[in-house]
């Protein structure tokens, strides 16, 4: 099986799947010479605990059954057709590479406007992002466009203390940038309530608890007027939100709020000549349905508007995958609007046009089989879904790729192109190197954030 994607959605797949076929063996594809995807690139620095998983993953990496080909961008570097002919399967596991766009009159015209997509990615060494510079020095006042964990974590990252991160393995050229930061109030917004909204408790109470941080209390009528009668979940982070923070506004350095039933319609610049943001216009909405108290409720606009003047915002409304190359060569039709790749719900994937058959030997997991949404633990639960349906359909002899020597007949033609692969052994050099780099620094790790210097490890 190739799996394509080394992230959390590829190893509990290739896992499942090399615990449940026997001798089966898994060829992983992964676009940069490092393992990991969004354990290495997503998860806030100051949430170390969460990278656990990677015991596992390295476990899996540890089998003589796995083979890691790293810094082949499968699609363009190696088309997929190759792949087709030499594996009974392949798994497409490559997660949301895109952030969703908001659409409204200024979003590509005012600078100021960020994407936490490419923020969280800047601040944890992902490539792409090396050259992102956010401009925090603008004034004091950020905007976040979305009320996610990911918006939440970019929250917190401009308003914890520099010091409180420096022992933690966020970019040095990060905290640079944050020392000098001038922001002192954040404002999380939804378009729903806070019934609705989609952050979870460990990441609310993080914020609630940060020393010398206010939080701006919540108006109670959007709340039910009995929480004990709430779900357990919903009740605790009710109650949380409800008691706030202990910080008194008067006393507290910086300052937070979640803004709620609020969409946005326009960028403003400040004029005179320039372009740079000066506020953001929200349209006011209202709940709708019999409980606006349900966690389904949906919110209509009204004809009213509140406007925020600010010069920093972070749109965090979601992620999105993309296609790879050469899917409809292999029978595949990308649902763009949806941005996945069409499947049973159990990861075999089914042309948009069909009956809901599946294409023989094709596969998806996390992020780009059902979408962008859940953390790791969800990703989990879905990728031994999927691993059960591939071990399902090999029992039960249905039809599959014709197979071959998997990388072993790749190997010729990556050679031809001119491919420059990187292997388990290459990725754990790149590793120890970033550790020790991190020691000189008091850090877990010190990431290279360029593929180049990543390279220049193994030469």
């Amino acid at each position: 099986m190739a799996v394509l994607g080394s992230g959390p959605a590829g190893f509990y797949t290739a896992y499942k799947v090399m615990s449940s076929i026997e001798n089966a063996v898994v060829d992983m594809y992964e676009y940069l010479p490092v393992p990991f995807g969004l354990v290495r690139f997503g998860v806030a620095p100051d949430h170390p605990e969460v990278k656990n998983c990677q015991t596992k993953f390295e476990e899996v990496a540890s089998s003589p059954r796995f083979n890691f080909i790293g810094n082949i961008d499968v699609g363009k570097g190696m088309p997929l057709a190759s792949l087709r002919d030499h594996y009974n399967a392949i798994l497409f596991a490559y997660g949301a590479t895109k952030d969703r766009k908001l659409g409204i009159p200024g979003e590509d015209s005012v600078k100021g406007i960020y994407s936490a997509r490419d923020f969280v990615g800047w601040y944890n060494g992902l490539p792409e992002h090396a050259g992102f510079v956010p401009n925090l020095e603008s004034g004091e006042e950020a905007v976040i466009i979305g009320q996610g964990n990911v918006a939440l974590d970019v929250a917190r990252t401009l308003l914890i203390g520099v010091d409180e991160v420096r022992k933690t393995d966020m970019t040095e050229y990060a905290l640079a940038t944050l020392s000098k930061s001038r922001v002192k109030r954040v404002h999380v917004v939804g378009r729903r309530g806070p019934m609705q909204a989609a952050f979870t408790i460990k990441e609310v109470r993080e914020l609630l608890n940060l020393p010398s941080v206010s939080f701006r209390p919540i108006d109670p009528s959007l709340f039910p007027s009995s929480v004990t009668k709430l779900p357990r979940t919903t009740k605790r982070l009710t109650q949380l939100l409800l008691k706030g923070s202990s910080i008194p506004a008067a006393k507290a350095q910086k300052a937070w709020s979640l803004d709620f039933l609020l969409s946005p319609t326009q960028f403003h610049s400040s004029g005179t000549g320039s372009d740079d943001l000066s506020a953001i216009t929200f349209g006011k909405n209202s709940l709708l349905g019999p409980d606006p108290f349900d966690s389904s409720a949906r919110v209509e606009p009204t004809d009213e508007e509140v406007t925020m003047a600010t010069s920093l915002a972070f749109r965090s409304i979601g992620y999105k995958s993309d296609p790879i190359n050469g899917m409809k060569d292999l029978g595949i039709d990308f649902d763009e609007r949806r941005g996945i790749i069409p499947n049973d719900g159990y990861g075999r994937i089914t042309s948009l046009s069909s009956d809901g058959t599946g294409i023989p030997g094709l596969y998806c997991s996390g992020w780009v089989k059902r979408g962008p949404a859940g953390v790791i633990a969800n990703t989990m639960e879905d990728a031994f879904s999927t691993a059960e349906a591939v071990a399902e359909d090999w029992e039960s002899k249905q039809p599959f790729l014709a197979g071959g020597q998997g990388w072993d007949a790749l190997k010729l033609e990556a050679d031809q192109r001119g491919l420059r692969t990187v292997d388990w052994n290459g990725w754990k050099k790149i590793d120890a190197v970033e550790i020790e780099r991190g020691k000189a620094k008091g850090k877990p790790r010190e990431k290279f954030a360029s593929v180049q210097d990543m390279l220049s490890v193994l030469d």
